[in-house]
């Protein structure tokens, strides 16, 4: 595929916020895409150039970009650092630039897709010395064979800042609609493809369409020539199954059903294996190969590949400790940590740690690699728990921001480990011993889960579990592990299964103390004045919404000036963590990328005009970096309204 097919794509999905058309969009490209280029293009979708689960990166930063920017057009670098300030994006500079290029190369190729991803996906290969000027030439390669909306998308690749919109629900919607039939049940729909349908393949519940011509919702004529016009296999409704969808099997463009139960239940089916593969790779690109080449069987055989972590179960917020116990007809109580969420992969002697974000920590934790690997006793085997940092003088736990540094640590990692050590506590198994075990009961896997585990008290031990519908001895155990420092208690459904990456209803139910905090994205910034000079003084807060990330409020408050405890976030940690997600700046206000996840508290939650989510945040204050969460992870403007409904009603 030539890449300019792959830009026109991105600037189409650029002009859009309506989910549906971008979902149209990304299901044609995916379509026109060859066997060879299918699982490339659908990472170049996403703006990626890897799975979710490979953290490598391209290395370029934004001072490279620039020298690499004013090379390729001939343009000075002061030229394109002016019109980066005018613009802040490095892909319109680049854009404007090359349409007026000042050097041309000769002897150009049309880019093709598997050149620029092969390209920019050696950056990531790239270390030592002369890895900047090598890094270039792969760069630089591209862009000077690119025409400018072409180089406007591969700069923006390059730095992780796409801008188009797609997002993993899209990505989902358009393999289903790209691989499968699309099913159709509305009876208005189904008369107006009748009608102007040609040279298509339809699958139809058998006598559905002259149903519609005895109401009088399709004529004679029209319903003859639709069937001259298209190929029509009809079948019994009963009959029809997700399979029957599957394009390359069936070559099916259309499912028409009468009844819109059997044609949801068609079109979930399909949507619910894509997403089932997705859960268990964490790689869309090959979920969009399997789903092509072998239809729904292929997706629901997905298999779990041991050292690559699968999306983990979810927790959805009882209202209270009572509702949560009358959910389930059997609950187990267990602490809700103030820890790390931990998925740990043994495969003989090899262990692997990844967190709930899919991120591989296995290097930052050396001292829980040895503990799996001496005291998980199956060959191979998932396990999941809680890493919890320990104060060594007084052998509490530490909050979470204290652990955080070792999550984030890439160096010294043995000296840290010493100076904060960790206790784990494990609650489920997902995989044994070439088994996944997703279809049992929790009450199977902990009892499986206590079998498999040499416990060293305080150390590698068993998440404690109370078995109870006793709401005072449930009320016990909840204020034990408040009083404990810990977040509060999860209730889970003893006779539920495992549904990988989702929340789902009848399975687990978080109880945390009434206050509800917001998780919010940081979209921008003020710097500071006076003590805080030099530092960004006051974060602009962003809920996420459909079209991306909308301001909520503005906090300035809970971010220390120096640091008074372990695990305090300074204002100077704060700014060098945002500033590599600088994308412009004027007169003192800055735009961050939608990168870095914080918990907030607040007073309460008012409309206001201000802000693009319609609502402001009264009094917001810093609670914690959420270096678990990603910014897909983070509270939607939903949640915002929901609490606000919630306050009115409370007044």
């Amino acid at each position: 595929m030539e890449y300019s097919k792959l830009a026109d794509a991105y600037a189409r999905l650029e002009k859009t916020a309506a989910r549906l058309e971008k979902t149209a969009i990304v299901a044609t490209v995916l379509q026109e895409a060859s066997d060879h280029d299918l699982q490339e293009v659908t990472l170049l979708l996403q703006g990626r150039l890897f799975p979710d689960w490979d953290e490598r990166e391209t290395g370029i930063a934004q001072s490279l970009m620039l020298r690499l920017i004013a090379s390729s057009t001939g343009y000075t670098e002061g030229k394109v650092e002016q019109l980066y300030k005018e613009l802040g994006d490095f892909g319109l500079v680049v854009e404007k630039l090359a349409g007026g290029k000042r050097q041309q190369t000769l002897l150009t190729r049309k880019l093709t897709v598997s050149k620029v991803f092969h390209n920019l996906q050696e950056l990531a290969a790239i270390d030592g010395a002369g890895s900047q000027e090598r890094k270039s030439r792969l760069v630089s390669e591209l862009l000077s064979s690119a025409e400018p909306l072409e180089a406007k998308y591969i700069v923006r690749t390059v730095l992780g800042d796409l801008r188009i919109g797609v997002e993993k629900g899209v990505v989902r919607d358009a393999i289903a609609r790209a691989f499968f039939a699309e099913v159709v049940w509305d009876a208005k729909e189904t008369a107006g493809l009748a009608k102007e349908a040609a040279g298509k393949f339809f699958l139809t519940e058998k006598g559905l369409l002259e149903r519609l011509a005895e109401k009088g919702k399709l004529d004679q004529s029209a319903l003859q020539s639709f069937r001259e016009k298209n190929d029509v296999k009809e079948m019994d409704v009963g009959t029809i199954t997700a399979e029957h969808l599957w394009k390359k099997k069936s070559k099916a463009d259309y499912a028409l059903i009468s009844d819109h139960e059997t044609g949801g239940a068609l079109k979930k089916a399909v949507v619910e294996g894509v997403e089932w593969a997705w859960f268990l790779s964490s790689d869309y690109g090959k979920v969009a190969a399997v789903a092509k080449e072998k239809g729904i069987t292929g997706l629901l055989d997905i298999e779990i590949a041991l050292g690559r972590p699968v999306n983990v179960l979810l927790a959805e917020k009882a209202p209270s400790l009572k509702d949560a116990l009358e959910a389930f007809a059997r609950p187990a109580l267990e602490v809700k940590y103030d820890g790390a969420r931990v998925q740990i992969h043994k495969n003989g002697g090899k262990i692997a740690l990844f967190t709930r974000r899919l991120e591989d920590i296995t290097d930052q934790f050396p001292d829980l690699v040895k503990m799996a690997k001496e005291r998980l006793k199956p060959d191979s085997c998932i396990v999941e728990g809680e890493i919890l940092g320990i104060d060594k003088s007084s052998g509490k736990p530490l909050p979470f921001q204290a652990l955080s540094q070792r999550i984030r640590r890439k160096y010294e990692i043995t000296k840290l480990a010493e100076a904060i050590p960790i206790q784990v506590n494990l609650f489920d198994i997902i995989y044994l011993d070439g088994r996944p075990l997703f279809s049992k009961s929790l009450g199977e896997r902990r009892r499986l889960l206590e079998k498999s585990v040499r416990v060293e008290q305080d150390k590698f031990q068993l998440t404690e579990q109370l078995l109870t519908k006793d709401e005072s001895k449930a009320e016990q155990f909840y204020r034990k592990a408040l009083d404990a420092g810990q977040e509060g208690v999860m209730v889970k459904n003893l006779d539920a299964a495992y549904q990988p990456g989702r929340r789902v209803a009848g399975g687990w139910l978080k109880v945390k103390p009434t206050l509800e905090t917001l998780d919010l994205v940081i979209v921008g910034a003020v710097w500071g004045t006076g003590k805080r000079v030099g530092w960004l003084g006051s974060l602009i807060l962003g809920c996420k919404t459909e079209q991306g990330f909308a301001e909520c409020g503005m906090m300035g408050t809970g971010i220390k000036e120096k640091k008074t405890v372990e695990g305090d976030v300074t204002l100077e940690e704060m700014t060098e963590m945002l500033k590599p997600h600088i994308y412009f700046e004027e007169a003192g206000t800055v735009k961050i990328r939608p990168k870095v996840v914080i918990e907030v508290a607040y007073e309460e939650i008012q409309q206001s005009p201000t802000y693009g989510s319609g609502y402001a945040l009264r009094f917001p204050r810093f609670v914690r970096v959420r270096w678990d969460k990603g910014p897909d992870e983070a509270d939607d403007i939903e949640r915002l309204k929901r609490i606000y409904e919630q306050q009115k009603g409370r007044g």
